[in-house]
């Protein structure tokens, strides 16, 4: 590697990894700085996501050259899952949108990026710092790279640091994945990016993580905020997130919520979590006999709809909302597309499956499942009412683990090197 290399950590984000021999490794999510008393910040290591969003720590020493989009290391890669010390800031996710103020008393101003300077072999160090500084101030809201040693509040910051810079890193990303950068991040920082997401972006997040983060992002929020949330979750996700919270927030919140949606919640609370009254969603695609094939593919494309409920219609006799009028069947997807689109879902119906009780055990909706490889069931009473659907991806949810979120895929890919410097 050449002296005096300098990178700006922004755009290391999402840099892929590769090995010596060209195989990549994974990619960059994040840089590892340590803030001293003296000198400046030294930039140790990389955080990398590997195999199964694992994420892993690369010691910077053991990078042979960062350039021309891509991270080339030694091929030794620590399979240990990174685990953040005190001592250490993370870069992109800690210090980027962090408020400092010039030491010659010229202002305050916001982080928007840092450089890394190779000082000698793998004695990477913070060089310089991008930031816009205040409109109001001296600079007049100009963007400045100035040293690092000319700023107070690099390390600590100042409160009410936005998210702007993680906000963007997230846009593009799935929920599944915007969960994972939000579970490792510091209370705060976590609070900030839950708060600067939408409504509808927050509730498909909050639906990934895990018991723990969610019932602590849902309690730090305003309730009005809160309410709205769960308005527009999917009412099993709604009401497994009420019932982990405190009673007496759970109860404030449902009085806040909209009527017919708190309703719902309400009533999947009545069953025990493990059976198919708790496992359902009182939302799938729910159609009268007389409505057509085109209805029914027009339905299974809205994007509220998740791709298990999607693959299936459920026909019943008016009210359609559940609980419904007497269930007569379901539509698969694949046989409606085989259709004209004006053929009434009626002529089509399949009427031999099945449909479970509420009181129905997760074992028995699994084998259901399994057996007629299907990916919802619906749920009806003893009158034959439809009260909702059992999706697969719920079932998956509690047969796995409780850590199956931030658990890896597999691990028997990677190489055994050294543990965090």
């Amino acid at each position: 590697m050449q002296r005096r290399s300098r990178v700006f950590v922004g755009r290391l984000a999402g840099t892929e990894v590769f090995d010596p021999i060209g195989d990549k490794v994974g990619k960059v999510h994040d840089v590892v700085v340590l803030f001293r008393l003296v000198g400046a910040p030294l930039a140790v290591g990389l955080v990398i996501e590997v195999t199964g969003r694992k994420r892993v720590f690369l010691p910077l020493s053991r990078v042979t050259s960062i350039a021309n989009g891509q991270v080339i290391t030694t091929g030794l890669v620590n399979i240990r899952k990174f685990a953040q010390r005190s001592t250490e800031t993370l870069a992109l996710s800690e210090i980027l949108d962090r408020r400092v103020s010039f030491k010659d008393g010229s202002g305050d101003a916001t982080v928007i990026d840092l450089s890394i300077e190779e000082q000698r072999r793998a004695d990477w160090r913070v060089s310089e710092v991008y930031v816009k500084t205040d409109k109001n101030g001296p600079h007049g809201g100009e963007s400045l790279i100035v040293g690092v040693g000319d700023l107070n509040g690099l390390a600590t910051g100042k409160e009410g640091q936005a998210a702007t810079a993680l906000l963007a890193r997230v846009a593009t990303l799935k929920p599944a994945d915007v969960a994972d950068v939000i579970r490792d991040l510091p209370g705060e920082r976590r609070m900030a990016v839950a708060s600067g997401l939408n409504d509808e972006r927050l509730a498909e997040v909050l639906s990934e993580l895990g018991d723990d983060e969610r019932v602590e992002i849902m309690s730090d929020l305003d309730i009005e905020r809160a309410a709205d949330v769960l308005d527009v979750m999917q009412p099993d996700d709604a009401a497994d997130l009420v019932a982990d919270l405190p009673a007496n927030h759970a109860a404030l919140l449902l009085e806040r919520m909209d009527p017919e949606e708190a309703d719902d919640v309400r009533r999947l609370l009545t069953y025990d979590e493990r059976t198919a009254g708790g496992l359902m969603t009182t939302e799938p695609i729910i159609l009268s006999p007389e409505a057509t094939v085109a209805q029914a593919l027009a339905s299974a494309r809205r994007k509220d709809v998740t791709p298990a409920l999607a693959a299936t219609v459920f026909v019943a006799r008016p009210p359609l909302e559940t609980p419904t009028g007497r269930f007569i069947g379901v539509v698969h997807l694949q046989r409606a597309l085989r259709e004209p689109p004006s053929t009434l879902v009626g002529r089509i119906v399949d009427s031999d499956l099945e449909p479970l009780l509420p009181e129905d055990t997760i074992g028995t909706v699994a084998r259901r499942l399994a057996t007629y490889n299907l990916t919802a069931l619906p749920v009806v009473d003893e009158s034959r009412l439809l009260l909702g659907a059992v999706s697969i991806d719920d079932v998956l949810d509690h047969l796995l683990p409780d850590d199956w979120r931030t658990s890896p895929d597999d691990e028997s890919d990677m190489r055994v090197g050294e543990s965090n410097a």
